[in-house]
């Protein structure tokens, strides 16, 4: 009896990575969900985290050094508008009953320890990344209250704030664009492509506003 050799099914190029293939969906080569760029999010966080937790460290020195006396000047009030003195003397610096920046002590520190985690070749599961993009999104919306404040209410600016609204503003968008690109949160294919091809374009436009509002808000200062 003549035997016969059963071929496997032909797999679309879309399913394995080809042309056309779903840059979000390419399986890896151990047949789980490749999460593109992970140890490179990982990086990421772990930069803005660090920088984010600088700048909470040295608002938090010169806050104590300020209650300890009422008259000292934080090294980076270096004039009427980059004046972090009037920012931390503020009622906003204390938004939740203590100091804004021990809130960033810790979720900055958290953020470190996921991008390490990633840079490791940790996965997590889609509750964890839901869980962590909640919490940016906090972040850049107290920052974006924060800014707010300081543009309109208090009338300065300080510049390690604007170090750790410039960190938070990165991780949020490069964590929804992970989480849009995976699969975590619901979108069409074209924005998961543009997303992956283009991440760069969200965070810049939103520091680009943020810059212009600051250049318009004390044009007269700057150009005089």
């Amino acid at each position: 009896m003549r035997r016969t050799t059963q071929l496997p099914p032909r797999v679309p190029p879309q399913a394995v990575g080809g042309p056309g293939a779903d840059p979000a969906a390419t399986p890896a080569p151990d047949g789980t969900r490749e999460q593109r760029g992970g140890r490179r999010l990982g990086l990421l966080l772990v930069v803005t985290g660090a920088a984010g937790l600088l700048a909470a460290w040295v608002i938090t020195l010169d806050k104590l050094r300020l209650m300890a006396d009422p008259d000292y000047v934080p090294g980076c009030s270096l004039n009427p508008v980059v004046a972090c003195g009037n920012i931390m003397r503020s009622e906003q610096a204390a938004a939740f009953g203590f100091p804004n920046p021990l809130l960033g002590l810790a979720a900055y520190a958290v953020v470190i320890c996921v991008g390490a985690g990633l840079i490791g070749g940790a996965r997590h599961p889609r509750w964890y990344w839901l869980t962590f993009h909640a919490g940016t999104a906090f972040g850049v919306a107290f920052c974006g209250w924060l800014q707010f404040q300081s543009l309109y209410r208090i009338n300065s600016l300080c510049l390690w704030c604007c170090l750790a609204w410039a960190a938070t503003t990165l991780m949020f968008w490069y964590v929804t664009a992970h989480n849009v690109r995976s699969g975590i949160l619901p979108a069409p294919r074209s924005l998961r492509t543009f997303m992956a091809e283009f991440t760069w374009v969200f965070p810049a436009a939103h520091l680009g506003i943020i810059g212009m509002l600051i250049l318009t808000r004390w044009w007269d200062f700057w150009t005089g």
